[in-house]
């Protein structure tokens, strides 16, 4: 009884499907857009104090970030998905041990990885693309930054947390004191101080912390259950239960990260047998790549922000309001999607000016780039929104193919391909073609969840009558 009653108050399950995704979405998107920022922001004030090497070094230094944040959505969303099923299905003391076990794991992970980085930072930064004229750049950036990578899976992937206890508020303002703190920072440590790369570096480093320190205050009073010291022990059942459901969003980032350490490989490679030069295609495709985050970090945003609702109805049976969150989720990503194709096709010279100036090859590269591998920006919406939907209603297996299908399965073979038919051209037109294939893809899977959701809902229907 007590189960019915939890399921009937919590306003997941009954608040309007539009207001909820507001609710939900607009926090997340915001604590997307200033995860973005971290990078672009930095890439900005390096750009103009150290100039185009200072860009290709975070370049070759931004899979590590990659890799943070497919660490902080594996535990993080993965323990947030299982906790909204569980709270869906009034399993409460369930609940508290996935938001106890993520959290540790968070944690444990992060503290690993800056170990890993710094005991292999020169042959890492080797091994990402960076060369002779880059090195010293990359490994001063990347051997501060690596401090703050336990804060950045923290406070990432506790966000997620924050969400599903239904602070989403809380969470954009963890993520975005921690911007503003690395913008502040960024400004006096590079240009009063003269730090350079370092200055940037320890900017972004304090806001990471000071992002992690606020999510953990919030997780040691979580409001939805109450978590005691031995949900903080993982178990083997609960850990690999939100690593199922968090490896959709995590092997996409993992996907990422591999696609540009071999872009930033394929870049420097196929630049030397072109008129542009090793360097310029390097610091070109970083910035047009952090700029893309931008739109990614909307539409995922979006993506994270239907997940406590879709989980929750899905947990309650209650399948008409998961088919209506779908669908307001795909019609927001298609408006944001159309205004980012504009800019870049419309506007690519005007921003990649904002940081810093270059050769006339170097902007000519540069505007080709832009409009020919971000051409599919306008159905780049549908594959994210997707693969987060089967991680919602738990269905990993279909979770995890959607997520590899863009960029392991299709964009990284046409990365090795392409180049050797068309050099350089090669590795822009790489992107359209595996864009447009990514959503086809996910519309034939998420079309036949959709259909078969409704047939549940319809026996459930006659269930009730009869």
């Amino acid at each position: 009884m007590q189960a019915v009653i939890n399921k009937q108050e919590n306003p997941l399950g009954t608040e309007k499907v539009g207001r909820l995704l507001a609710k939900y979405a607009v926090p997340s998107i915001i604590s997307m857009l200033v995860s973005a920022l971290y990078n672009i922001v930095d890439q900005f004030f390096i750009g103009q104090s150290v100039g185009m090497l200072g860009n290709a070094a975070t370049n070759v230094a931004f899979p590590l970030s990659t890799l943070c944040t497919a660490l902080a959505l594996l535990f993080g969303v993965g323990g947030a998905a299982n906790f909204n099923l569980s709270m869906g299905a009034g399993d409460r003391e369930n609940g508290a041990k996935y938001v106890g076990n993520a959290v540790t794991l968070l944690a444990l992970f992060g503290i690993f990885l800056c170990i890993a980085v710094k005991a292999f930072l020169h042959p890492l930064m080797a091994l990402f693309g960076a060369e002779a004229e880059v090195m010293d750049y990359a490994v001063i950036y990347t051997g501060i930054t690596s401090v703050g990578f336990p804060f950045l899976i923290f406070s990432t992937g506790g966000s997620a947390l924050v969400r599903a206890d239904g602070s989403p508020r809380y969470s954009m303002f963890c993520m975005l004191t921690g911007a503003i703190v690395n913008t502040v920072l960024d400004a006096v440590l590079i240009f009063q101080f003269q730090l350079g790369m370092a200055g940037a570096a320890w900017a972004t480093v304090a806001g990471q912390i000071v992002s992690a320190l606020m999510v953990l205050g919030y997780l040691l009073r979580f409001k939805t259950v109450r978590l005691t010291p031995r949900n903080f022990f993982p178990t083997l059942r609960h850990s690999l239960k939100i690593a199922a459901l968090g490896a959709s969003n995590s092997f996409n980032q993992v996907a990422m990260m591999l696609v540009q350490i071999v872009m930033n490989n394929t870049m420097t490679h196929y630049g030397e047998l072109s008129i542009y030069g090793r360097d310029i295609p390097l610091a070109c495709s970083g910035i047009i790549a952090k700029v893309g985050m931008i739109f990614f970090s909307l539409v995922i945003g979006i993506s994270q922000g239907l997940q406590p609702i879709i989980g929750f109805n899905y947990g309650a049976r209650k399948y008409q309001r998961v088919r209506e969150t779908y669908w307001l989720a795909i019609r927001a990503g298609a408006i944001i999607s159309v205004f980012a194709f504009l800019c870049f096709q419309l506007l690519p010279r005007q921003i990649i000016g904002l940081f810093g100036e270059g050769s006339p090859e170097y902007f000519q590269f540069a505007e080709r780039y832009f409009r020919i591998f971000l051409f599919f920006t306008i159905i780049n919406f549908i594959q994210p929104i997707a693969a987060n939907f089967f991680t919602s209603i738990g269905k990993a297996t279909r979770g995890i193919i959607l997520s590899l299908t863009r960029q392991i399965l299709f964009l990284l073979p046409l990365l090795l391909i392409l180049p050797l038919f068309f050099g350089i051209d090669g590795v822009m037109y790489a992107g359209p073609i595996s864009d447009f294939t990514a959503a086809i893809l996910a519309v034939a899977f998420s079309l036949a969840e959709l259909r078969r959701m409704k047939s549940l809902e319809q026996d459930e229907a006659l269930k009730q009558d009869a």
